[in-house]
C-alpha cells in the first residue's frame, strides 16, 4: 500500500508535464482502490491471474512509454509483452543487501520518491515538491462529529498494525504506551487488527477509542486526515499521514530510514519525529521485514523509549491545539 502512495508524486508530474496525454496504472486488484480515486490516472487495470487476456489488450493500446517502478519479474513480462519503450526503477538492490548484510551504507541519501522521480527524468519529468497525494472517496468521508466528547477537539492516530511483524512494536508496548499516555487516541489498523485493537483499548475506554477492522482504507485515512497527530509505525498508513502533512511520529523497528522510505515531507511542511533504537549491530536485519526477531531478544523495539514518545506526542498535540 505503501508503495503505491509513493508514486503518486510521479503520476501528478506527469499529468502537469502531459496534460493531454492518457496514464493509465497497473496493479494488483487489493491496491486498485488506491490509485482508482486519482483524477490524473485515465484508467487502472488490475494484475489477476487471467494475465495473457490482460497483456493482449494493453499490447492493443500502443503506449508511447512504460514506467517501471516495481522492476520484478512480473514487470520484465509486461515490458517483453507490450514491446514499447520503457524506462525501469533501479531498486538499489546490491546497496540494501550490503546494508543489511554487512552494514555497510551505500544507499544515497535521497528518498525514493526522488528516485522515481529520476527514473523518468528524460521524459522532461521535474518535481513540483508538493509531496504525495491520497484522494478519499466521498463514500469514506469520516464523521469526527460523532466521536466522544473528548476527542472533539483533537486526537491522536495511533497506526497499530505494520505488514511484518517486526516492523510492529509487540502488544505489551502498544499498551503500556497506551496506559502512560493522557491525550484522546484513535487506534487504527485492518483486519488483522481486530483482537489487538480490542486488547489495547480493553480498560481505556475514556480515552482510547478502537476502530480496528471497522474502517475501509479510505475511512482509515479521513481519520487520519483530520487527526492532530499521527503515531505509526513503518507503513502505508504512515505514507498517507505524509500525503496529508500531518504530524508524524514514526516509530521504526527492523527497518531503517536509510532505505529511503522516511515520510516524505520535501518543504518541511509538518513536523516528523522518528523513534528508533540506534548502534544496535543486527539492524537493519532485512529490508523488509521478518514475522519473529531472527535474534530472538527484538531490541529494535523493545528498547524503544516509550516516555520520549509520549513527550514528543503530547508537544506536538499542544502546538496543533
Amino acid at each position: 500500500m505503501g508503495d503505491i502512495v509513493l508514486t503518486t508524486p510521479v503520476i501528478r508530474c506527469l499529468r502537469k508535464r502531459y496534460p493531454d496525454a492518457e496514464i493509465h496504472y497497473l496493479t494488483k486488484p487489493n491496491f486498485a482502490s488506491i490509485v482508482e480515486s486519482n483524477p490524473h490516472v485515465t484508467k487502472v487495470w488490475q494484475w489477476n491471474q487471467d494475465s495473457k487476456e490482460m497483456l493482449k489488450h494493453l499490447k492493443a493500446l500502443k503506449f508511447d512509454h512504460i514506467i517501471d517502478l516495481h522492476h520484478n519479474l512480473r514487470t520484465k513480462r509486461v515490458k517483453l509483452a507490450l514491446g514499447r519503450p520503457s524506462s525501469s526503477f533501479n531498486k538499489l538492490n546490491i546497496e540494501k543487501y550490503l546494508m543489511v548484510r554487512f552494514r555497510i551504507n551505500r544507499m544515497p541519501n535521497k528518498h525514493i520518491v526522488e528516485r522515481y522521480l529520476a527514473t523518468i527524468k528524460d521524459l522532461g519529468i521535474e518535481n513540483d515538491g508538493l509531496g504525495l497525494d491520497f484522494y478519499i472517496a466521498p463514500a469514506d468521508e469520516f464523521d469526527t462529529t460523532k466521536l466522544p466528547t473528548n476527542f472533539q477537539n483533537g486526537y491522536v492516530a495511533l497506526v497499530a498494525g505494520a505488514l511484518k511483524e517486526t516492523k510492529r512494536m509487540p502488544e505489551h508496548m502498544l499498551r503500556k504506551l497506551l496506559e502512560m499516555n493522557s491525550l484522546p487516541v484513535v487506534i487504527l489498523g485492518g483486519k488483522a487488527e481486530v483482537e489487538l485493537g480490542i486488547s489495547l483499548a480493553k480498560g481505556l475506554e475514556n480515552r482510547v477509542l478502537n476502530l480496528c477492522g471497522n474502517l475501509s482504507l479510505g475511512g482509515s485515512a479521513s481519520v487520519i486526515q483530520q487527526a492532530s497527530l499521527v503515531i505509526s509505525h513503518d507503513t502505508g498508513l504512515m505514507h498517507i499521514a505524509a500525503a496529508f502533512q500531518k504530524p508524524i511520529i514514526s516509530i521504526w523497528g527492523n527497518t531503517i530510514p536509510e532505505f529511503g522510505m522516511w515520510p516524505y515531507n520535501p518543504s518541511n511542511k509538518f513536523e516528523e519525529v522518528r523513534a528508533e533504537v540506534n548502534n544496535l549491530s543486527c539492524r537493519p536485519c532485512s529490508k523488509i521485514g521478518y514475522e519473529k526477531c531472527p535474534k530472538g531478544h527484538f531490541k529494535c523495539m523493545e528498547n524503544q523509549d516509550l516516555k520520549a514518545i509520549l513527550q514528543d506526542a503530547e508537544r506536538i498535540f499542544r502546538v496543533c491545539l
